[in-house]
């Protein structure tokens, strides 16, 4: 081990133990032997145990430690610490500028044990009113967290979407007579990517897209380059001839499945040498087939019966349905949301602050409630026949599978969204069975967020989708795609049952500010992906008729 190693693991020692709250003299005896061991000169490798225990400010027990580490690569007194540590909290521990301290706020006050959680939790504003943060502490730590996220080998799409886009545009001005297009995952909408992937079609040389500062390629085998951008995001680049394009484009951006399936059944078995991938369609005898629709060979049979669907598209959507303001958990008015969503285009939006059990995001009792629709019932006085608020809740599911309130408060609201955001460890029937009896409830109208996962950070608690999905149909009761996109939730995949079964799905912003509204896009795009018509999305009919969806 080098010094810094050794050095490092004393830093890492003293934060793990002022995290469970130890000796303060001996977590400051660590953070001073991390200091002293950077600035060593002499490598401890090549020193001797008396000439470690003469370091000053090293005594008899880091010298102990020091020579654990030289001999076994690790300490037995961290090992104690990290076996009572969630991972999650180590890896909070390792974030720069987020010390000790906070973490265990974090950790004892919030029940947060993972990443994924806190960056959502900053997304809602749950640590603004926190011991020792505050918004702009609160901004900084996302900042930090995103960063974080961002170095590992997954990244959620909506992460890379502009840097995509805003490279090809790039590429585009060094090779402007080059064909130059998204591929792979990312072309596909996938919620979950690996990288950028990006196809470029020319018949010259395209070394020239490469330099040290904003592309830096990493490695090269024959005609595809790795790289990496200026913000450390991995980049893949497949060159090709101009008459290469279409077979090239839908090879990469198909997966494997569906390029099986489409062999299997196409009267044409090499689709090499063609320029548009129209063309590739055409001999099979297919129509076209979006790339967000290329995962599985099921979708081949659809087109082949001529079923395709025209799926949804952002503008479309009408009212923007599941936000929070001021009352709970939101950074913004309910006036600033209202205003800016009208401006936006839509016609309505429903309110949705947290209800009273949701003390952690300052849900609303009952004397805020009624003080929020006194100002719903003049802002929509002052809009007219322009714009509507329309009063929802994002009532809590309880252990029980009841809502929050009671029945003569419930009864009230134009619609409620009804969630589970505690008691979130429960098995597939704990869990199946409080969807399914909060779905029964006469005053449900959609079901928010099934599975509570956060991608990338945390699994959803396991249900029985099918059985979830049926009762949505038998009661009436329509299904959240939220739109979040670490959420996501209702997964594309069960889109086409929920539409089978006749069930609407809303694509919810969850948002917590004006901002969060633009959500809806990623919403959207991940709709198509289940096949989502306009006419199966509950919030692209008007106001009166997503009042009657709901049962007003």
């Amino acid at each position: 081990m080098t010094n810094k190693e050794i050095a490092n693991a004393f830093q890492d020692l003293a934060k793990i133990m002022e995290l469970h709250k130890e000796n303060k003299f001996k977590i400051r005896s660590y953070s001073s032997a991390y200091i002293t061991l950077r600035k060593l000169g002499s490598p401890l490798t090549e020193m001797t145990d008396a000439e470690i225990n003469d370091i000053k400010g090293v005594g008899k027990a880091i010298a102990g430690k020091i020579r654990e580490l030289l001999d076994n690569g690790e300490m037995a007194t961290y090992n104690k610490y990290r076996d009572k540590t969630p991972i999650g909290i180590q890896e909070m521990l390792k974030i720069k500028g987020f010390g000790p301290k906070k973490v265990l706020v974090i950790w004892e006050e919030m029940g947060i044990e993972t990443i994924g959680e806190l960056l959502y939790a900053c997304t809602e504003n749950r640590l603004i009113e926190a011991k020792g943060f505050g918004q702009k502490t609160q901004e900084d730590l996302k900042n930090k967290l995103e960063y974080y996220l961002k170095s590992k080998d997954s990244f959620h799409y909506a992460t890379l979407e502009s840097e995509a886009n805003e490279l090809v545009e790039t590429l585009q001005t060094k090779l402007p007579d080059a064909q130059i297009a998204i591929t792979g995952a990312m072309r596909r909408l996938n919620p979950i990517v690996e990288g950028i992937e990006i196809l470029v079609a020319t018949d010259e040389e395209i070394s020239t897209i490469f330099d040290e500062e904003n592309l830096i390629l990493q490695d090269q085998a024959d005609s595809i380059f790795k790289a990496k951008t200026d913000k450390e995001t991995p980049v893949k680049i497949y060159h090709c001839k101009v008459a290469e394009f279409g077979s090239k484009q839908f090879r990469y951006s198909s997966n494997k499945p569906f390029i099986t399936a489409f062999l299997e059944q196409s009267p044409v078995k090499t689709f090499k040498n063609i320029p548009t991938e129209q063309a590739i369609f055409e001999a099979a005898n297919l129509p076209y087939i979006l790339p967000e629709l290329r995962e599985e060979e099921t979708i081949i049979d659809i087109a082949k019966a001529g079923n395709l669907p025209t799926l949804i598209e952002e503008t479309d959507i009408k009212g923007v349905i599941h936000t929070h303001t001021t009352y709970s958990d939101g950074l913004n008015t309910t006036k600033e949301m209202a205003d800016y969503a009208q401006s936006l285009g839509y016609e309505y939006i429903g309110i949705t602050d947290h209800s009273k059990a949701a003390f952690y995001a300052n849900g609303l009792k009952p004397d805020r409630l009624y003080q929020q629709w006194a100002e719903i019932d003049q802002l929509n006085e002052a809009y007219g026949d322009d714009f509507r608020i329309l009063k929802g809740i994002e009532s809590d599911i309880l252990n029980d599978g009841s809502l929050d309130y009671e029945e003569d408060i419930l009864k009230q609201f134009d619609f409620i969204i009804a969630s589970i955001h505690s008691n979130l460890k429960m098995d597939l029937d704990k869990a199946t069975n409080r969807l399914v009896k909060a779905i029964e409830n006469p005053y449900t109208s959609i079901l928010g967020h099934p599975t509570g996962r956060l991608l990338l950070s945390r699994e959803g608690y396991p249900i029985d989708h099918p059985k979830v999905i049926d009762a949505c149909a038998a009661n009436g009761v329509h299904i959240e795609l939220n739109a979040h996109p670490y959420r996501l939730d209702l997964d594309w995949t069960w889109i086409p049952y929920a539409l089978e079964k006749g069930v609407k799905i809303s694509i919810n912003p969850d948002a917590h500010s004006t901002k969060g509204i633009h959500d809806i896009h990623f919403g959207t795009l991940a709709a198509r992906k289940g096949m989502l018509t306009k006419e199966m999305c509950l919030n692209a009919l008007g106001v009166d008729e997503f009042l009657k969806g709901v049962g007003k």
